[in-house]
């Protein structure tokens, strides 16, 4: 169906779903997971399209994957043992209906559309107790705990390779509405600024210091690649504000930040991305302390030795990440509470 970002569709009913599905709870080898039964017979908003994203498994950069979408609606974790990474679900086109109805008027009549052949999708149905049943992988050794299979585990097996210099990626980031102009622009001049930086010519530090002056010209976002200020080996700095979901904090600033990080830019072994940096200054409400969550390599539930928070509307907007720029997935970053401070005014966005 080629939905673009914000587009109104409605999730087709259980038994439509199952039909599509092999006996594995699949289609094209994307697993429909348990806690997207409930959003059934509703109707939602299309975030962004899905046709490329990050793989977080294998580290390969971006992956192509075909007919799918991400609505506003994130994974509750009930079916994997309660993680908390709250990630973005990928739909199939197949499970959804398109609506003709606009944002502001949520009750007129879904387009007229041919059923969909489920026979021609999968010659083999699925029951709901299948796709549950899909959730683990049986593991012998029960001191490990079990292994948990879900999208994000899974995605090396429903992507393809996508090369980052595939120009075709960048015309449908615009044409599905998931990027707009200005934004890819900026992330180009950053590519090119990086690419010659890391060329080894000598220029790094005159053009980060450039890059850095241009940008406070319009009070713009600095250089997001410095690197933290304390030895590799030496112990970084703690701080504990024990925040609550609903709180509001204030992101502190970037130079304060890279003083609590080792020159591998980690905390306590977490890592301060550049995809943070956009966000450093605003305020923000806490969306949730994490505490465990699926690691994707293994499948086995992680449990952290130092909490870290999720805060709300802050995601991966994919603006300088290597070979995956604009990727849509928008994973939620996490904070070390020395990152931040508690605040009273409103809730900001993040710098442009």
């Amino acid at each position: 169906m080629n939905y673009t970002a914000g587009d109104w569709v409605e999730v087709r009913s259980k038994a439509e779903i199952l039909e599509t599905l092999d006996p594995k709870g699949r289609l094209e080898e994307l697993p429909f997971m348990p806690q997207m039964f409930q959003y059934c017979g509703q109707r939602f908003r299309v975030y962004k399209r899905a046709h490329k994203t990050c793989d977080t498994v294998n580290g390969t950069g971006g992956r192509r994957l075909p007919n799918a979408v991400h609505l506003e609606l994130r994974c509750d974790g009930e079916a994997y043992g309660g993680c908390q990474a709250g990630c973005l679900i990928f739909w199939k086109e197949a499970w959804l209906k398109p609506l003709c109805e606009t944002v502001n008027d949520a009750h007129r009549p879904f387009k007229s559309e041919p059923p969909i052949n489920k026979r021609s999708i999968n010659q083999a149905c699925c029951s709901e107790d299948d796709v549950w049943s899909e959730t683990r992988v049986n593991n012998t050794e029960s001191t490990e705990g079990p292994r948990f299979v879900c999208q994000a585990t899974q995605l090396p097996y429903f992507t393809k390779l996508l090369p980052w210099w595939d120009i075709r990626q960048y015309l449908e980031d615009y044409a599905s509405g998931n990027v707009t102009l200005g934004r890819m622009m900026c992330g180009f001049v950053y590519a090119i600024y990086q690419m010659v930086i890391k060329s080894g010519i000598g220029l790094g530090h005159p053009l980060r210091w450039l890059y850095d002056g241009f940008q406070s010209l319009w009070r713009g976002i600095p250089y997001p690649r410095k690197r933290g200020t304390i030895p590799v080996g030496q112990p970084t700095p703690t701080g504990t504000l024990d925040l609550r979901p609903g709180e509001l904090v204030r992101i502190k600033s970037y130079k304060e930040i890279l003083s609590t990080l080792n020159a591998e830019n980690k905390n306590r072994g977490l890592y301060f991305d550049a995809e943070h940096v956009p966000y450093c200054g605003g305020v923000y409400p806490v969306k949730t302390r994490v505490r465990k969550f699926v690691d994707e390599k293994t499948g086995k539930l992680v449990t952290l030795k130092n909490d870290s928070i999720i805060l709300e509307g802050v995601v991966c907007q994919a603006r300088y990440s290597n070979c995956r720029m604009f990727c849509p997935r928008g994973i939620y970053p996490w904070w070390r509470e020395i990152w931040l401070e508690r605040a009273s005014e409103s809730p900001q966005g993040s710098q442009k």
